[in-house]
């Protein structure tokens, strides 16, 4: 039990509470695709669906498998891409006060077994993808790229940040398409919120690690740009994520339970703002796990209820 959960604390288990909800969303959208659950009702009464005209055909059975595969793909994909960060930068985190007790450094998990870990859930992904379909197991190989070059990110760019969103994204589209085997306008307008949530709140994240960073050559937003001007980026950047979820809203024809997720999600937003300032960042993780936390989990809560309740 000590060893999977020291696995456990090097891959942030607790922090997949940000993409899961997502990823609910992207595989109960591709649901009422199918006319397992809407098969008398009229196509044009599904959130989203106007925009296409075929159901999809889909046992009670295959659904559970396709659901179980997606929480093993979303697992899976996001522990290799955390242990391989772990693994990349283990000498960096070893000279930062901050993250050098974390597993690696301590010696707790050898970087070695880190990396088997790694290579473990990259087998894990692809072999759960071939399971699903064709096409989400062509495309796993992308998939895993994506989430394993946000590692080497830092090193060179300070959109490193955009890059971890886009990794992150993954899961609403993700998870659509293995329900559905296509893609569509409304799961990509969630994915490109996630792109601008979760870039703007890991600005504020590495605002604790500005003069480290620095110090090492080391690229982020913060650390090239200053923290007053990098909390201006993250505003930004939020602003556009909830223009995504407003957005599409619209577009898929929502109700009233999904404007109260809105208000919850985009409420987060302006309230990890409002806590985080450039000369005090003792609430920073407050900021990043709780209101991202909430935000996360209620918004999926509700938009989820929505495509149930209409």
């Amino acid at each position: 039990m000590t060893t999977v959960k020291n696995y456990l604390s090097l891959v942030k288990f607790s922090h997949t509470i940000f993409a899961l909800p997502f990823a609910l969303i992207g595989f109960f959208l591709g649901v009422l695709q199918t006319n397992f659950l809407q098969k008398n009702i009229d196509n044009s009464s599904i959130p989203g669906t106007h925009f296409t005209n075929q159901l999809i055909t889909l046992s009670t059975y295959q659904l559970i498998n396709k659901f179980i595969l997606v929480l093993i793909c979303m697992v899976s994909a996001r522990s290799a891409a955390m242990a391989f960060n772990r693994y990349l930068d283990r000498s960096f985190d070893a000279r930062n006060p901050r993250t050098a007790i974390r597993e690696i450094p301590r010696g707790i998990i050898s970087p070695q077994s880190a990396l088997r870990f790694v290579i473990l859930n990259c087998i894990v992904f692809i072999t759960a993808t071939f399971f699903i379909s064709k096409i989400c197991f062509f495309l796993s190989p992308i998939a895993l790229f994506v989430v394993l070059f946000y590692s080497y990110t830092k090193r060179f760019t300070p959109l490193c940040h955009l890059v971890l969103g886009l990794g992150l994204s993954l899961a609403p589209i993700g998870a659509y398409l293995a329900v559905t085997g296509r893609f569509d306008i409304l799961p990509i307008l969630f994915s490109f919120a996630v792109i601008f949530w979760v870039s703007g709140f890991d600005i504020i994240y590495a605002l604790q690690d500005v003069e480290f960073d620095q110090s090492q050559n080391l690229y982020s937003i913060p650390a090239v740009a200053g923290k007053s001007k990098a909390l201006h980026v993250s505003e930004l950047l939020h602003l556009l994520s909830a223009t995504c979820v407003i957005a599409a809203g619209f577009y898929g024809h929502f109700h009233f339970v999904y404007w109260i997720g809105i208000a919850v999600f985009c409420g987060m937003l302006l309230y990890q703002h409002s806590i985080v300032k450039p000369d005090d960042l003792r609430r920073v993780n407050l900021a990043f796990m709780t209101a991202n936390g909430i935000a996360s989990v209620v918004f999926g809560v509700l938009v989820i209820t929505d495509l149930f309740l209409n």
